[in-house]
């Protein structure tokens, strides 16, 4: 009988943790596979819609064209926001489910954590969205409090994207101990209750 790529996990081979890492926060679908900081393979397709229908066979792609399966994975991680509301809704609601579905971790990161993530000293990470700048501090990497959105700013943005092998290491760093990803939302006109429902996958 041919194993169930969702439940057959091959963890524990020894060696770094191969983390998928995806990203749909803004107007693109993206991922990469990597381990021990290094990229096996990644995509970044602009889309301003349909990242719903693309994500899942974008990551079956990725899994194949690296010559791995589902099953390899010890982690995913996922960007959690600030970003697109539906976006961010998106691709917590399928990292939550396929952690579930293939019994392995599954880590959220923030942009600021990403673009903070290897600085010494302190650093505070800027992001400008369509009503303002987005903020949080760091000293060496590590938060200071949590994240802000206040009004527009004429400072320069730290950067608007998260490096998805920064992110894959961040993740492989917490694997094990790092609570089940929620989207991060700043500004409460773009929020809905979060739902901690997790959706079913249908394997067939």
């Amino acid at each position: 009988m041919t194993p169930d790529p969702f439940t057959e996990h091959a963890s524990g081979s020894g060696g770094a943790p191969l983390v998928l890492a995806f990203d749909t926060s803004a107007a693109h679908c993206a991922a990469a596979l990597v381990r021990d900081g290094g990229v096996l393979v990644q995509r970044d397709e602009p889309m301003a819609r349909g990242q719903a229908e693309r994500l899942i066979p974008l990551l079956e792609e990725l899994l194949a064209e690296a010559g791995h399966g589902w099953g390899d994975l010890d982690g995913l991680a996922v960007v959690t926001g600030p970003g697109n509301f539906t976006g961010q809704r998106l691709a917590v609601a399928a990292a939550r489910g396929l952690a579930l579905g293939l019994g392995i971790p599954a880590v959220g990161v923030t942009v600021f954590e990403a673009l903070a993530d290897g600085h010494a000293g302190a650093l505070t990470v800027l992001l400008h969205d369509k009503r303002g700048t987005l903020r949080q501090h760091f000293q060496d990497g590590a938060p200071l409090g949590e994240p802000e959105a206040g009004p527009a700013e004429a400072t320069p943005a730290t950067g608007e994207r998260a490096d998805l092998a920064t992110v894959a290491g961040i993740a492989a760093r917490r694997l094990g101990a790092a609570p089940p990803p929620s989207p991060l939302y700043l500004r409460p006109a773009d929020a809905t209750p979060w739902s901690e429902t997790v959706p079913l996958l249908d394997d067939a």
